[in-house]
């Protein structure tokens, strides 16, 4: 478990200490684009067999590190363990994504759910993070991660994957007080699920608020900002003699970068719709900063990949504190190879940055 790391740079980005070149990884890098993890999720039997198969989990966990040299590896996981685990009975429709057999409505249907015990009602998610750990050797940190209280809620409360967010967004408006008892009860959840991971093994941790870019401003801040805030505020900062980084990512918030940054998390995170060099300016001098290429750069010819690395670089500039990866997950139809070379052109381009 203790094994010395023999790259921390992604570690010490986050912190915004000296490192020799920009830190790589990819949201979504052990997934469907690689045939050897549709091989294993074949043999899982599905996706979800596969996130609840400890051996399997860490067998795609390291896949894409076998092929590209990256700097971390992720959990492989979902964000919807924590509703799973509530009694909500997740399931993955085909070509549909996921669903739950019973939804969340009503003050009574708050009131019914109960905080998961991570250590036991998650104990598959745990084992992965042990597993993965004792097979990374030090070779790179492990990330661990979780959903955003408002991310999971607009799952609970749809049932599944919205487009017009019409529950969620009822909810909201109508029994607000409902709402925050329902983003409370999560919160609780989301830290003792993630200090149970890093408890495990995970060295960072990452916050994904896909869905927090659908709400106003002032809701933002009220509905997912404030519980965000509160997982923080929650998580153990510090494990193994060396500091645990917390991440944060709002899909589409760009433009709540600044109170982002005051959560008191180390980095946030941005979707490519960002300039990096805006969000330097912004808040730089306070967090690290992670991104930000459109993942649909990888379709385009190695020369493009390599232009597109080289322009987001030189935009952040010099110095620490950056962490390079696409601004949201990589696609399913991308070819390997060209991963390849965006991951070695953020290597080889930003050695003259540091």
């Amino acid at each position: 478990m203790t094994a010395e790391l023999k790259n921390d740079r992604f570690l010490r980005a986050l912190l915004r200490e000296p490192v020799d070149v920009t830190p790589v990884w990819m949201m979504r890098q052990a997934g469907r684009y690689l045939p050897e993890y549709r091989y294993t999720r074949a043999k899982a039997g599905g996706f979800l067999s596969l996130c609840k198969n400890p051996e399997l989990a860490c067998e795609v966990t390291l896949q894409p590190l076998e092929r590209y040299r990256l700097d971390a590896a992720i959990l492989f996981s979902d964000i919807l363990t924590i509703p799973d685990a509530m009694g909500l009975g997740l399931y993955f429709e085909q070509g549909e994504g996921p669903r739950f057999r019973k939804t969340i409505r009503t003050e009574a249907d708050v009131a019914e759910l109960t905080v998961p015990d991570a250590a036991t009602d998650l104990d598959y998610v745990m084992a992965a993070v042990k597993e993965i750990r004792s097979a990374l050797a030090g070779r790179v940190p492990l990330i661990g991660f979780s959903g955003s209280p408002w991310t999971l809620a607009t799952y609970m409360v749809e049932g599944g994957s919205t487009k017009d967010f019409r529950y969620i967004k009822q909810m909201m408006y109508s029994t607000p007080e409902v709402m925050h008892a329902l983003l409370d009860k999560l919160a609780q959840s989301v830290i003792a699920y993630l200090n149970e991971q890093i408890f495990s093994g995970a060295q960072a941790v990452q916050i994904f608020d896909t869905w927090g870019g659908v709400l106003s401003g002032p809701l933002f801040q009220e509905f997912s900002l404030r519980y965000m805030k509160q997982i923080v505020d929650g998580l153990i900062r510090e494990r193994e003699g060396r500091r645990v980084p917390v991440i944060l990512f709002t899909k589409n918030g760009g433009q709540w970068l600044e109170v982002l940054a005051d959560t008191g998390a180390n980095a946030v995170g941005l979707d490519w719709t960002t300039n990096i060099d805006d969000a330097r300016r912004r808040i730089g001098d306070r967090v690290a900063l992670q991104g930000n290429m459109d993942p649909s750069t990888l379709y385009a010819p190695a020369e493009r990949i390599r232009a597109e690395v080289a322009d987001i670089l030189a935009r952040f500039g010099s110095g620490s504190g950056h962490v390079f990866n696409l601004g949201h997950g990589i696609h399913q139809f991308v070819d390997p190879e060209a991963v390849k070379v965006f991951v070695d052109a953020v290597h080889e381009l930003s050695a003259r940055y540091h």
